[in-house]
């Protein structure tokens, strides 16, 4: 079923692209906040956030960083909805002598540590990755328990969670989730294509990814690299929402560098309309995933 309104989110900066890639990639908390406005602007209804070490441009996850973007945007935008990413933390690497120790690399932690962010700021979203994959030379680790102790803390701090699945095991997970009360419906769920050992962008895998998820489920299908903006096209034709930015992808076209998170954002909202849909506003958005709406910008 086509979808009324399309929810544009822009993911800003992430935790995999680097400076080398570009040099527009935000990293201070000013330039994140910037591109999360602009990006408000070009038209997304919502901004996905990570956070960098100011100094060495590194993933960070810092709460006074989280912090500083965060009032820097509700300054100027209440409506514009707010998704901290809690992925960092998870990552494990073998040592080279002996694979049960951690080698160098490793950011592995206590499931508690990697939400504090959230329990603390209380972000109108936060994701919560469902994976375990084989990451290039590393592993990601997110086993049920984990999740679950993550959500536990999501859901007090009255966040709406949004569920990022890699792979069809991902997505029985998250079926067994619902079905134990750890996550509640409707759910707000992202298909990632693109990660080397994941989900592969297309169109068969969106609807194939589709068909698996929980009834009811609002969802966005997204690709990375080359395939960020074809993704655009297949998931707002398979009902789905819409994602792109700096995180994901660093090219606006062949050989042209995207100057910014805006001009991305720009982008997808003209394939969605060309295609005939119609880009949500933030006040449009909250109304569709039945987020509060903030009268009061944070102090």
């Amino acid at each position: 079923m086509m979808q009324s309104r399309v929810i544009v989110t822009c993911a800003i900066t992430g935790n995999q692209t680097t400076p080398e890639m570009t040099p527009h990639l935000p990293i201070t908390p000013a330039e994140i906040a910037e591109a999360c406005l602009g990006a408000a602007e070009a038209g997304a209804a919502a901004v996905h956030i990570h956070v960098r070490d100011p100094q060495t441009g590194r993933p960070s996850m810092e709460l006074d960083y989280y912090r500083d973007v965060m009032d820097r945007i509700r300054a100027r935008d209440k409506d514009l909805i707010i998704n901290l990413t809690t992925g960092p933390g998870g990552r494990f690497v073998p040592g080279a002598d002996d694979p049960k120790v951690a080698g160098p690399g490793t950011t592995l932690m206590r499931p508690e540590d990697r939400v504090v962010h959230i329990a603390r700021l209380k972000p109108d979203i936060a994701t919560l990755d469902l994976n375990t994959m084989n990451s290039g030379k590393q592993v990601v680790i997110n086993t049920p328990d984990n999740v679950r102790r993550m959500a536990a803390v999501i859901n007090k701090a009255g966040v709406k969670p949004e569920i990022e699945l890699f792979d069809s095991g991902d997505i029985a997970l998250c079926n067994d989730l619902v079905r134990d009360g750890t996550l509640k419906g409707p759910l707000l769920c992202s298909v990632v294509m693109g990660v080397k050992y994941g989900f592969q962008p297309a169109p068969e895998t969106v609807l194939y990814a589709r068909g698996l998820l929980p009834p009811g489920t609002v969802w966005t299908a997204f690709g990375t690299g080359r395939m960020a903006f074809p993704m655009v096209a297949q998931s707002f034709l398979a009902g789905g929402h819409v994602r792109v930015g700096l995180e994901d992808a660093v090219y606006l076209s062949k050989d042209v560098l995207a100057e910014s998170n805006a001009a991305m954002v720009e982008k997808a909202c003209g394939i969605v309309e060309a295609l005939g849909g119609q880009i949500a506003t933030a006040r449009q958005a909250r109304d569709l995933l039945a987020l509060p709406v903030h009268e009061k910008t944070m102090v």
